[in-house]
């Protein structure tokens, strides 16, 4: 029962903060490019994953800590937790150390080798005031925001970043507003997302005990470097596409990027968000070695994970050109109208939360070593396909390299899982995906067969068209995936039924 209440608290937290993430990404995004123009949202975006690039130093250690925090976690052991952690501060604290050293290089190197049109010193102040947040969150707040999520209270974590983000979108307006510098701006946001490592560590003092001067001999956390390949892979996945397109195409072109990664980077992490609590339990279930309630609860997940990519991303796909129409409007200094780059942008989101249940097993078994050779090919292929793409075929060309690295990780995945971890056949895996594109090519339909699709486009370049089409749009593909799911999952589309009706029971019970 504690198992359920702290997964639906992790879940309904996390949901809840992705989608005040992907509210607040469209508010403050578009109010930047309004007042400051194309050029400066893209130099933005560009910087911040030039930053991200420190990630790479993390070389993984973060999910390893995690992994090795089930077990003391699940025996209450403090001793090992305290060791752990302390072990794992004292890495990010290097880390941060680094970071400073990073972006005094980055201020000198970067107005010189991007394609941007603002001075130097604008440039690298912003570098400097954008770098922030980051050194914080290294040095005062990631391994207790591990922590909170390998015990299962990843929602302490949640509730404190919905907070500061709702403050920062909130002051922010209120800035560009009132005709503040885009300086002033920044600066305000990094201001106010270091409360929440603090936060994070003031709730770890009060609820943990743990020894921040406990002795040990030894690494206390286990395969401490074997999540190199897997953390060098995603951030090479996640960062590749606006370091590419910064020094081969221009700052515009990040522009358009990254207005359309807003929406499919948001609702990619509404998935991964809502996983954050699955992981934590299946690690849990893996320590104690319940393989029989493992087993059916993975086959829930991979369903569930499945359905609901297709149904998302299905209604992303065919709505994301329409709504950037109207979210762009009056902004004529670059044409964000890219059907081709829109369709594969989604593609390659939705394939990266397709391979989720099968990395999620991963990670919680702990199995690095072993799977770093499916990481390290995946990144390989992502940045030889984009560099080369990218100089003929320019936006379009970045995505296909995500794409294609993306498809060739879920399925070895499935197939190293059903190999290695768990007793699920890899036909499994295989009918799943049949159904998945079965379902997208019926959800397709009402856009492109000629009958139907002049019902299902917008009336007018209005919010409010773009709402009744995507309530269209949502009906029909609702249709077509409970009529395919009881065809091929009677007994997932069952299971589903009687879970919401016993919510909606407890609810009408409550009023």
């Amino acid at each position: 029962m504690m198992r359920e209440k702290k997964l639906v608290a992790n879940t309904g937290t996390s949901l809840l903060l992705q989608i005040c993430t992907i509210i607040c990404g469209f508010i403050l995004p578009r109010m930047i490019l309004g007042a400051f123009g194309s050029s400066v949202n893209g130099m933005v975006n560009s910087i911040s994953q030039f930053l991200g690039v420190i990630g790479f130093l993390e070389l993984g250690v973060g999910s390893v800590i995690q992994s090795s925090l089930y077990k003391p976690l699940a025996e209450k052991d403090d001793e090992s937790v305290s060791k752990i952690v302390v072990s794992g501060q004292k890495f990010f604290s290097r880390l941060a150390s680094i970071l400073l050293v990073y972006v005094c290089i980055l201020m000198f190197t970067y107005p010189f080798f991007a394609k941007q049109e603002m001075g130097v010193l604008y440039t690298s102040s912003l570098i400097a005031i954008l770098s922030i947040s980051s050194f914080a969150q290294y040095y005062f707040g990631i391994v207790n925001s591990i922590l909170l999520t390998a015990d299962q209270r990843g929602y302490v974590s949640y509730i404190t970043q919905i907070i500061t983000l709702i403050l920062n979108t909130v002051f922010c307006a209120v800035l560009i507003n009132c005709g503040a510098s885009f300086h002033l701006v920044k600066l305000t946001t990094s201001l106010i997302y270091v409360i929440r490592p603090l936060c994070l560590s003031y709730y770890v003092k009060k609820h943990y005990c743990i020894n921040r001067k406990i002795q040990y001999t030894g690494e206390p956390i286990k395969q401490k470097w074997n999540g190199v390949a897997q953390h060098i892979s995603a951030v090479i996945l996640d960062g590749t596409d606006s370091i590419v397109l910064t020094i081969f195409v221009g700052l515009k072109a990040v522009s358009i990027y990254s207005v359309y990664n807003i929406i499919v980077a948001g609702i990619k992490q509404l998935f991964l968000s809502m996983t954050n609590g699955v992981q934590s339990l299946i690690g849990e279930l893996l320590a104690k070695e319940e393989y029989e309630e493992l087993n059916t609860f993975f086959g829930w997940v991979e369903w569930s994970i499945h359905t609901g990519v297709v149904f998302v991303f299905g209604v992303t796909a065919l709505l994301i050109v329409p709504f950037v129409q109207i979210y762009t409007q009056g902004i004529t200094d670059a044409n964000y109208i890219q059907p081709l780059f829109a369709a594969l942008i989604v593609l390659a989101n939705a394939a990266h939360c397709l391979r989720l249940p099968y990395n999620i097993v991963i990670l919680a078994g702990g199995h690095y070593k072993q799977t770093q050779k499916c990481y390290i090919i995946a990144a390989f292929l992502n940045v030889i396909i984009s560099v080369v793409a990218v100089k003929k075929f320019g936006l379009v060309g970045v995505v296909i390299g995500t794409l294609m690295a993306m498809c060739y990780q879920t399925i070895w995945m499935a197939i190293y899982d059903s190999k290695n971890i768990i007793q699920w056949s890899f036909k499994n895996f295989v009918k799943q995906i049949v159904v998945d594109i079965i379902t997208i090519v019926l959800m397709s339909s009402t856009m492109f067969v000629a009958p139907v699709k002049y019902y299902f486009t917008l009336s007018s370049i209005s919010y409010i068209s773009w709402i009744v089409l995507a309530i269209k749009i949502s009906i029909v593909s609702i249709i077509f995936i409970c009529v395919v799911n009881l065809i091929c999952y009677k007994k997932y589309m069952i299971k589903l039924y009687n879970a919401l009706t016993s919510v909606l029971k407890k609810l009408l019970d409550v009023n």
